[in-house]
């Protein structure tokens, strides 16, 4: 398979974490801007370079179909914290990669590192890492299952959803904690847990 150069392999990076988070490709404005640039001729050049090299791929006339065909050599990019007590807001950029490519993951999976104890009778606890995959039919989502959801106007935090009509509970698995429960329009569910890598302190 072709190398790329430095300039493909940033955008290449780039829309790979874009796409395992958001399920969807980002615009060419949204690629400009990440990559700094204030014209989108050099944008589509390095996309024709990254299909050419088969790293991509994407349907002809229309918006937003970029595939990514080759995961990132770079392990499972850890974005940032999620709350297992309160809400708090995750990154949105890697912040780190750790190499599991000895695990069996899905894909897209990607890491959040946990604080808090809301988690701790589910064998969660602060500073273990937590895998998650997207949740692409979060309709269809079996109550009990651990994920990790935004609450409008809050943050994300991990608990386990039930949802009943129009009402979500986010239940924790700590008694000294109240369950979240709000309205499923105000709910958006991120990622359901793959696996959980105990982090240890000697």
């Amino acid at each position: 398979m072709e190398r790329l150069t430095e300039a493909q392999k940033e955008l290449y990076e780039w829309l790979t974490e874009y796409i395992r988070m958001h399920q969807h490709s980002p615009s060419i404005r949204q690629m400009m801007q990440a990559m700094n640039l204030k014209s989108p001729a050099p944008i589509q050049s390095r996309l024709e370079h990254l299909r050419t090299k088969g790293y991509i791929e994407w349907n002809e006339g229309k918006a937003r179909t970029i595939r990514v065909l080759r995961a990132s050599r770079h392990g499972i990019p850890v974005l940032g914290t999620i709350a297992a007590g309160g809400l708090i807001e995750p990154y949105s950029d890697a912040v780190e990669h750790i190499d599991f490519m000895n695990l069996a993951l899905p894909l897209q999976t990607y890491a959040l590192r946990v604080t808090g104890d809301s988690m701790i009778e589910d064998l969660i606890a602060d500073g273990d890492l937590v895998f998650l995959r997207p949740v692409l039919e979060p309709d269809y989502l079996k109550n009990g299952t651990i994920v990790a959801a935004r609450v409008e106007g809050h943050g994300t935090t991990l608990k386990r959803f039930y949802r009943e009509g129009e009402m979500v509970t986010l239940q924790p698995a700590n008694r000294k904690y109240d369950p979240i429960e709000v309205t499923a329009s105000n709910v958006q569910v991120q990622g359901s847990l793959v696996a959980v890598w105990r982090t240890e302190i000697q």
